[in-house]
Order: structure tokens, then sequence, then C-alpha cells
């Protein structure tokens, strides 16, 4: 596994080794001795361990997020694309951070087998770019609905290009009306003991 790093500190990209044959190809998406020597100490301080793994599905212009669990049921999260293509981000919102509303944008596509280490602290978001598409991710902590937490993943301020046109964006009725990230109660600070 090759860890690629990004603008914004730990949040990383991995890109595995893919052994293609006439059969098709093989490749390790997950070994959690490796993740946690390359990926998770360098990047938290201490071993990650994933409790709970989510799938969905969507159609091209479904754009999910930004999201985030507050304290103290915030999550890790890894994630991929298994079928189709998706762009991938993550925002800082780690109130103190020097890259506070920064963003990372990754493609991700079952072409590439790429994934992205999205650590607590910050929002995440997905735009589906092909014709459909099968997103899968880990998360170190369970879903606390309480917990819930989102920002306007159309913010200007933001500055980030989904790939797609805005009026053709197919949102939740929930994502559509979340709070500007300098209007968000995100309760997060870079003084935090987030792990």
């Amino acid at each position: 596994m090759n860890v690629i790093p990004t603008e914004i500190d730990r949040v990383v990209i991995l890109e595995p080794r893919v052994f293609n044959d006439a059969r098709g190809y093989f490749f390790e998406s997950f070994s959690q001795r490796e993740f946690d020597e390359k990926v998770a100490i360098p990047c938290t301080g201490k071993p990650i361990n994933f409790v709970q793994d989510n799938e969905s599905a969507s159609s091209f212009g479904v754009l999910r997020g930004l999201h985030y669990q507050k304290m103290p049921h915030c999550q890790s999260k890894l994630v991929r694309c298994v079928r189709g293509r998706v762009l991938d981000v993550a925002v800082d919102i780690r109130k103190g951070s020097p890259t506070y509303g920064k963003h990372v944008a990754v493609e991700l596509s079952e072409e590439n087998h790429r994934q992205i280490f999205i650590p607590r602290g910050f929002a995440h978001g997905f735009a589906v770019l092909s014709e459909t598409a099968v997103f899968q991710y880990k998360c170190d902590n369970y879903y606390a609905p309480d917990s819930e937490g989102g920002i306007q993943a159309l913010d200007p301020e933001l500055g980030i290009d989904w790939m797609i046109p805005a009026d053709k964006a197919i949102m939740s009725p929930k994502d559509v009306v979340r709070a500007a990230l300098k209007d968000s109660v995100a309760d997060f600070d870079i003084n935090d003991r987030l792990y």
C-alpha cells in the first residue's frame, strides 16, 4: 500500500498494490496491521479500531454531505468507491487549525482503487460523477443520530468544485438547508483530544 500525503496534514490517500492477470485483478483492500503502521499511528498517534462498515448506492449528481458527528461520537472514516466514480471531499472543521475551512478533494473510482483516510475533526462528503456509484466506508465510532452534524456542501466560501453543475446536484432535504461553515455549530477545536 502506497500512502500519499495531501495538502492537509493527517488526510491521506491510500493506493493499493494491484495484481492483474488474464483472470482479472486482486488487491488487499484492508490490512489492520499495515493500516495502523502506515496511516493510523502516523496520523493520530494510535491504532484505529474500525467498528462499522457502511455502503451506499447513488446515481449521477447525488451529493451527500458534508457530514460529521459531534463529540464525543466523532468518527474517522476510511472511504472508497467500488463501482463507478465519485469526487470525495474532506473539510477541516477544527477551529484554530491552520487549515480550518480548507478541503481535500480526490477522485475515487473502481478503476483507481484509491481510498482516503479522513480523521476526526473533518466534515466529509462526495458527489457521484458516473451514471451510478457504490460507495463504502469504515468508521471508528458507531453512528449516533443525536450527534449528527453537517455543513452546507455548496457554501461558496469553501470553494469546492464538485465537478457537477450546482443546479443538477441531488441533495437530501437535510443537506439542502445546512448552515455555511461560518454559521455552523461544529464543536471541534485544534486542541481537542479527538483520539
